[in-house]
């Protein structure tokens, strides 16, 4: 017994032992939440899918005039500039006709102000990249469920892994209190003349075994709980008591066709393919509106004067309509990538349709597994420690050898470990199908 308490204090020394302290309790619904609210992913898609909103909020901008108010100030002799901002300030005057003035003007200032005006009145691309726009931040909004998901998925799968890793770490740490026992029990058979030492070696090798499971057992829990804290955003070393049988909802999976057909109704990734599709046709629109003409009306009002307090106003509208007859071919070039983007999104989104209904396939076979190991776990582990029982009492009365009573102790702790896995197998996969029907 003394030897045994060391054991449990250099475990503990070394931090492997779980720390009995008062745990909050975490069930799988609130591990959820909880990654929802504090992991990074869901906020970084949040934000991903407010700047694909500003971007179309850009496209928009396309449809209203555009507004620039300039203030400049010039001085100098060049004729050109001379001639022109005289006549700008309506300061001109018949002396400056004279052919002395006119090569070899006096420098004079120029304050400018002006307000222009540029409104479109036909431009198909416009419309065109105001779609393109809201296509992609409907695609953003559908990779945002897909993160959501995902981490869903992730967080369940962590859960579990967590459960699995106490389960064993107990079932673990109960084979080492057996295998104790059944050492006590060798060596008294042994004082008693019935066995030789070779008998409590063996006993104290299973001992010795038990012990290095339950080590990595723990360490096993220790980097589950890790990985589950991590993905909640709560500090690695926190230790949460986790419910020990979360309840699953109950999914009919008689009918695959109606699992597909939901699947492909639902799944984010599937919009999000079709989405992308979209686009692309969209894109082809923008890339052809290239040849169509843009016509724009120009409206421009502005103040010029030799000082900054003495100027003459004057105003000026027009229209310019612009037809792109030759570009290099870049444009005939935008236009069939454009076109052949549309190809590459249409063979995706086949591809995502596809892998979206075999992920039901999966999903289903996993889950019906699941079920019948759960059913096998119950009845393997109640033979085994029946066996177990048996075997033990036969070992009292001398009627089997130690070799059988540490396979049967090994046969028990496998039988526990097994069935903890199937039990955790069935919300795993029950959490895995929900995610491949979409309903998450």
């Amino acid at each position: 017994m003394f030897r045994s308490a060391a054991i449990l204090c250099l475990l503990a020394t070394l931090g492997l032992v779980t720390p009995a302290t008062a745990q909050t309790p975490l069930s799988l619904a609130e591990a959820t939440s909880r990654a929802r609210m504090r992991n990074p992913d869901p906020g970084a898609s949040t934000a991903a899918t407010r700047e694909a909103g500003q971007r179309v909020t850009e496209a928009r901008a396309g449809y209203w005039p555009r507004v620039d108010v300039a203030e400049s100030w010039q001085r100098g002799n060049q004729p050109v500039f001379v001639f022109g901002s005289l006549i700008s300030q309506r300061q001109f005057t018949a002396d400056n006709f004279a052919l002395g003035a006119l090569n070899y003007p006096e420098a004079i200032d120029n304050f400018r102000s002006a307000v222009t005006i540029d409104q479109p009145l036909f431009d198909a691309g416009i419309r065109a990249r105001v779609t393109a726009a809201t296509l992609a931040r409907e695609a953003t909004i559908a990779t945002g469920k897909m993160v959501e998901h995902d981490l869903n998925a992730n967080v369940v799968d962590a859960y579990g892994r967590v459960l699995i890793a106490v389960g064993l770490r107990q079932s673990a740490a109960k084979a080492a209190e057996t295998a104790v026992l059944d050492r006590e029990l060798t060596g008294n058979r042994r004082d008693a003349g019935r066995v030789t030492d070779a008998d409590v070696l063996l006993a104290e090798l299973q001992v010795s075994r038990a012990r290095e499971q339950e080590i990595i057992a723990t360490s096993d829990e220790r980097t589950a709980r890790a990985r589950l804290n991590q993905l909640m955003g709560d500090p690695l070393d926190t230790i949460f008591q986790l419910e020990p049988a979360p309840a699953v909802t109950p999914i009919d999976v008689t009918s695959l066709a109606g699992l597909e057909a939901e699947a492909v109704t639902n799944r984010p990734e599937v919009a999000h393919a079709t989405l992308l599709e979209q686009l692309a046709r969209t894109n082809q629109t923008v890339a052809g509106s290239a040849f169509l003409p843009r016509v724009t009306m120009q409206g421009g009002w502005e103040l010029n004067g030799g000082a900054w307090n003495s100027r003459a106003s004057s105003w000026i509208v027009g229209a310019v309509a612009r037809v792109n007859i030759f570009n290099g071919f870049a444009d005939k070039a935008r236009l069939a990538a454009a076109r052949e983007e549309g190809v590459r999104r249409a063979l995706e989104r086949t591809k995502t349709e596809t892998s979206v209904r075999f992920d039901v396939h999966v999903a289903v076979a996993r889950l019906e597994a699941a079920r019948a190991r759960e059913a096998v776990g119950r009845d393997a582990v109640a033979q085994a420690r029946e066996s177990r029982r048996i075997i033990r009492d036969r070992y009292e009365a001398g009627l089997t050898d130690v070799v059988s009573l540490t396979r049967s102790a090994e046969a028990v702790a496998q039988a526990e470990a097994q069935q903890i896995a199937a039990q955790v197998a069935v919300v795993t996969e029950t959490a895995a199908l929900q995610r491949a029907l979409g309903r998450q």
